[in-house]
Parts: structure tokens; sequence; C-alpha cells
């Protein structure tokens, strides 16, 4: 079991602080979702985590050990930005025998554990966005670590495919320390167990998931038929299919349901946002 402590730290760039004064432990293995609205602070605070930037103030430990200059506890992390960064002239293989090169582990392991045998021997420059970031992830799980960082994985994917990398990032983060950012609190309730959310570079909760409690979530859904004979649904006078579910899971299964019906669903987002009340002060916990 690994251990992650933030004590008093602040970060930011060119001497102007972005993070303030962030305090907390993470020992439990788990998905720990760090959430928050774009421009809160999560990308700084993955960099800040993994060494890339300095804190201001404060110590990053990791097992006891601080984060910086060395080399030790460095090389126990692994980040995956939001960004692919893989080589565009490359095989899926020979990229991720490339990183093995660097960083140890086994390239065929991680083309068998993520399903990427039919893409092998293609070019990253000829995949899609999504099979980019199965890549990425792969790049990411090639060796083990104490503690793994995903920067917004499933950014600007359709959600059938979010949901596929969720999937994914759980099959693999089983057992491990994993902080996952996301601005998305229907996607945290998917995959995490615990909460670290952002305000305005501050530590606004940390806590359990199933501590954060709404109502009722509404979500919308654009697909390609009528799907109201599939699911309990209605139209709206925006074009989406709105579900009211009791907890977000139940959206997760709704979902599916839809896409196993041979029906093509282009967008799936919330119509009511919990985080949104979160940060106003009118969420329970």
């Amino acid at each position: 079991m690994h251990t992650l402590k933030l004590d008093g730290v602040s970060s930011g760039y060119n001497g102007k602080p972005v993070l303030h004064d962030i305090n907390f432990t993470a020992s439990e293995s788990s998905v720990y979702v760090v959430l928050g609205p774009n421009g809160a602070g999560k990308t700084t605070l993955f960099r800040t985590i993994a060494g890339i930037l300095e804190p201001m103030s404060g110590k990053v430990l990791l097992d006891g050990k601080e984060i910086g200059s060395a080399k030790e506890p460095r090389g126990s992390i692994n980040y995956l930005s939001h960004y692919n960064a893989l080589p565009d002239e490359m095989t899926v293989y020979n990229a991720l025998r490339f990183y093995s090169g660097m960083e140890g582990g086994d390239p065929d392991r991680v083309i068998d554990l993520l399903g990427l045998e039919k893409l092998r021997d293609k070019k990253i420059s000829d995949l899609s966005q999504g099979q980019k970031k199965r890549v990425s992830i792969g790049k990411v799980f090639l060796k083990e670590r104490a503690l793994y960082l995903l920067d917004e994985p499933t950014a600007n994917l359709d959600p059938g495919l979010s949901k596929e990398i969720r999937d994914l990032i759980l099959k693999l983060s089983k057992d491990r320390l994993v902080l996952y950012s996301s601005h998305n609190l229907y996607e945290a309730s998917d995959i995490g167990m615990n909460l670290i959310l952002i305000k305005e570079g501050k530590l606004a909760m940390f806590d359990r998931i199933s501590n954060v409690r709404s109502k009722e979530y509404r979500v919308g859904i654009r697909a390609s038929k009528d799907i109201t004979k599939i699911v309990d649904a209605r139209k709206d006078a925006n074009g989406y299919y709105v579900l009211t579910v009791s907890k977000p899971e139940e959206a997760g299964l709704a979902l599916k349901k839809v896409v196993e019906s041979g029906v093509l669903v282009t967008e799936m987002r919330e119509l009511d946002n919990p985080l949104q009340e979160l940060f106003d002060g009118k969420g329970g916990v």
C-alpha cells in the first residue's frame, strides 16, 4: 500500500500561485477523482505531484519521501497528460517498445491487456482519437508504479468510448493508487471511490464520493433514433432525450441499453450539474 501526502502545498507559474495551501493524504488503493471546472487548478496539481513544478511552499511526499529532484520517488509515478504525446510515424508496437526501452515494461502484455492486437502494426498517425487514447493509457501502465496521474483521459471522446476508457482504467488500476482528474461529477461517480474537489485553487472537499448526494440527475442523450421505447425518456425542445435518474449509475445502465439496441449515441451530458451546487455551497455531504 502506498501513501501520497500533500502538506501545505502552494504552486503555480512565474511566481504567481494557482494552488493555495493544499493538504490531504491519500492512502487507500483506489481511484481518487480530482474534480473541478476548467481552470480550477487540476493540471497544476498533477504537474506539482509529478515533480514537473516545484511547490512554492509545502511538500509533496510519496511513501514518506519528498518528490522533487530526487530520482527515486519521481520514478515511482507515471503521468498521463491530456495530450496524447505519441510519435506519429511509429507503429503502435514500436512506440510501446520505444517507451519500454526507456522505462521498462512489456509491450506485448499491454497490447494483450488493452485489446490492441488489431492496431499493433498501424501507425499512430492513422489512429482515431479513441485509439490514440488507448495507446497512451497502455504507455502509462507499461510498468508497475506506486502512483498514476491521469489528467482528463476521456476529454473530447464520445460517451460510449468514454465509458469504455473508464472501464479499462478501472481494470488496470485495481489495487493501485490513482488520481483521475475530471470536471464531470457523473464521470466521477462512475469511476472513483474518493473525491478531491478543487475550487479556485483551494481544496474544497476531500471525502468519499458516496457521501456526495444529489436528489436527482437529469441526463440528456442525442441519438440517431427514437429511444423512448428503449428507456424511460422524453424528448425536449433542444433535441435531447431526457432521463431523470436517482443516481449516476442508472444513467450508465440506460446508455448501455441504448447502445446495445444498435442506436448510435452522439452525445450524453448532464442537464443539471450537482458539481455547480457543490461549488455554490448548496450540495449536501
